[in-house]
This record gives structure tokens, C-alpha cells and sequence, in this order.
């Protein structure tokens, strides 16, 4: 167990002496340190070294006092594991075989994560040794939907149509397709914790694209399979879908110990939607960092005063942005911790 709990403690929904606080992208371009590292080798080739991709995991520990570490990787390297040609840098993702056919879904494997994926599970294991139980360390994984979305459209897009024609013009194909993704995604999930993964957040980062009807559809099914996944294995699961705001009631059907939100709802009214038994994180809107300190500090308290003291755990409600100043991120870090430990003193909470 790690001698910092306060994100599992969250997780499980029970009292904390502060409000647990990590950052989604903590590892990447706005810090210096890591810049350093990523001018040495190409983006694939950093997230297929486990002793690089375990040094700039660390970074933001050392340097932040976040309250977790998550593994750095990329959720499209099980798409590659798969069968595709994926080229990844700084301009976005691209398949260069696209999936578009009966023919393209079947050539796709279901790979087995100690093989071709082997690198994600050296670099939590070396990455769980050097953090000696400090902190916990997280393992992730795309869903099904997001990571469709990808391979059907051959990279980013604004309106997914070839995806959403996909899944209306050949439902019986698209399923076959998710149901590999979902087997894929589980077993890399699985063989995370089993590499040292404390707990995991699934990235649903285009379902909410998906109207109600569809979402339950494409989405609810499968991302309850890799919840079910985690929770096999012994470990806490995060569930985080940007633009979801009208999904919540769905979320939290998926059996996920926390939801992540983005600042677009209040993380009191998303509370009151989601009930009791389901935690949430979040959710300050990553362009808050560019406000001056004194404004930045009433949001964080803003925020941390929605959620209340128990079963938050603090983030951004989506991805740190490059431009972004380390000092900053520190100082998010700092106040989240020092704001809730005044706020459960006021409320008289400290457990």
C-alpha cells in the first residue's frame, strides 16, 4: 500500500485529511524536463522505452507533489498492437489502414499484452520500484468507442462521419470490431495492475459525441466489461469522457468507482446526478492555469467546496495544455492541498 492512500482512500469514497490531486497529461511538453527527454527520440519510440517512459513518469512527482503517478504511454498503442500502421508525434495520430471493411476488421488480433505490449508492463514495473509506495501509480487504457474512432477515421476528426456511418450502415461489422477492442483493451488492463497499476482510468475522450440512444449502444456495454476488467483484478476504476455532461446518469451505470468530469457542469449538480456510490473527479478548466494566482485560488476553492471532502480527487477537466507554466501546475498542486485541509478544519472533517 502506498504510504500516500489518499487517492485510493477517495476512490473508495471514505474520509482523507486533504483532497488527493493529479494531473491528466502531468507528464508531456509544458514541462522542461520532459522536453529534454522527448529531444532525444521520436514520441512511439519514448513510450516503448520503459526506462524512459518510467523517467518521465516520475517527473511531476518530483517536481509537482501530485498525489499519483500515471504510467506514460499513449491509448493507441493497442491499436497498433492489433495490426495497424500507427504513426504518432507532436501533429496528432494517423492509421495509414484505416479500418473500412469486413476485411480490415478481421485481420485485426487480439495481442497478447505480455508480448506486444510488453513495454508498457517493464515501464510500470520499473516505475513501481523507483516510486518505492510513495504514491500510487496508475494504469490506463482508451475505450472501445475512442479508440474506434481512431482506427475508423485514420486519426482526429471534427464530425466523426465515417465513424457514426460505420456504426449505422454496419452495425453487425462495428460490433464485431468493438467486441476485439474490448477483449484487447481488458487484457491490457489487467495485465497493467498485475504489473503494478494501483488503480485505473479508462478514457472515454469522444463518447460524448454519442447521443443518449447511441452512447448506450456503443459505449455503456463496453466500458462496463473493462470496469469489470479492473475491479477482477483487485483495482479501483476512473471512467473520464469529455462532453459527457448529459451522460452522467450512464456513467455511473458502468459500475466506475469514480467519474471524471470536465468544467462543464458544477461538481455538486454532477454529484447530485451520479448519487452517492460513484466518487468524482475533476474538474478545473485547464485555461484557468493562465489566470493570475488570486483567481486561480478562488476557483480551486470553488471547486473544492462543490465537491465536498470526501470521494474528490481534484484534476483538470481534461489534459495540462503546453503552454502551461510548471510554476503553475505546482501552485494548483500546492493550493488544492492547503485550501481542503482548511476546509475540512472548518467543517470540523479531518478524519
Amino acid at each position: 500500500m502506498p504510504k500516500n492512500d489518499l487517492l485510493l482512500t477517495a476512490c473508495r469514497r471514505e474520509p482523507t485529511p486533504r483532497t488527493p490531486v493529479w494531473i491528466m497529461r502531468q507528464a508531456g511538453r509544458y514541462l522542461p524536463q520532459y522536453r529534454a527527454v522527448r529531444a532525444r527520440t521520436d514520441f512511439l519510440s519514448l513510450c516503448k522505452s520503459p526506462e524512459l517512459a518510467a523517467e518521465v513518469t516520475l517527473q511531476p512527482v518530483e517536481l509537482l507533489g501530485v498525489d499519483a503517478a500515471i504510467i506514460f504511454s499513449d491509448i493507441l498503442l493497442p491499436a497498433e498492437a492489433m495490426g495497424l500502421s500507427l504513426s504518432l508525434d507532436d501533429a496528432g495520430p494517423h492509421f495509414a489502414d484505416p479500418i473500412r471493411s469486413a476485411a480490415d476488421v478481421a485481420r485485426l488480433a487480439i495481442p497478447d499484452p505480455e508480448r506486444e505490449l510488453r513495454f508498457v508492463g517493464e515501464a510500470l514495473r520499473l516505475t513501481k520500484r523507483e516510486l518505492a509506495e510513495r504514491v500510487p501509480l496508475i494504469g490506463f487504457t482508451g475505450a472501445p468507442f475512442t479508440l474506434a474512432a481512431y482506427m475508423i477515421e485514420g486519426g482526429s476528426t471534427k464530425n466523426f462521419l465515417r465513424t457514426k456511418r460505420f456504426l449505422y450502415e454496419e452495425p453487425r461489422l462495428a460490433e464485431q470490431l468493438f467486441e476485439k477492442l474490448t477483449q484487447t483493451l481488458a487484457l491490457s488492463l489487467r495485465a497493467q495492475i498485475r504489473a503494478g497499476a494501483d488503480l485505473v482510468q479508462v478514457f472515454d475522450s469522444w463518447g460524448g459525441e454519442l447521443s443518449p440512444a447511441d452512447f448506450e449502444r456503443w459505449s455503456l456495454p463496453y466500458l462496463s466489461r473493462l470496469v469489470e476488467a479492473a475491479h477482477a483484478e483487485g483495482a479501483p476504476a476512473i471512467l473520464f469522457a469529455t462532453g459527457a455532461s448529459t451522460l452522467l446518469e450512464r456513467l455511473a451505470r458502468t459500475g466506475a468507482d469514480v467519474v471524471g468530469l470536465d468544467w462543464r457542469i458544477e461538481p455538486d449538480v454532477a454529484r447530485a446526478r451520479l448519487g452517492a456510490g460513484v466518487g468524482i473527479q475533476g474538474n478545473l478548466d485547464p485555461c484557468a492555469l493562465f489566470l493570475p494566482d488570486d483567481e486561480l485560488e478562488a476557483r480551486i476553492l470553488d471547486t473544492l467546496r462543490r465537491a465536498g471532502p470526501v470521494g474528490h480527487i481534484f484534476n483538470l477537466g481534461h489534459g495540462i495544455l503546453p503552454p502551461t507554466q510548471p510554476e503553475k501546475a505546482r501552485f494548483m498542486v500546492e493550493r488544492v492541498h492547503a485550501l481542503s485541509e482548511r476546509l475540512r478544519a472548518e467543517r470540523g472533517a479531518t478524519p
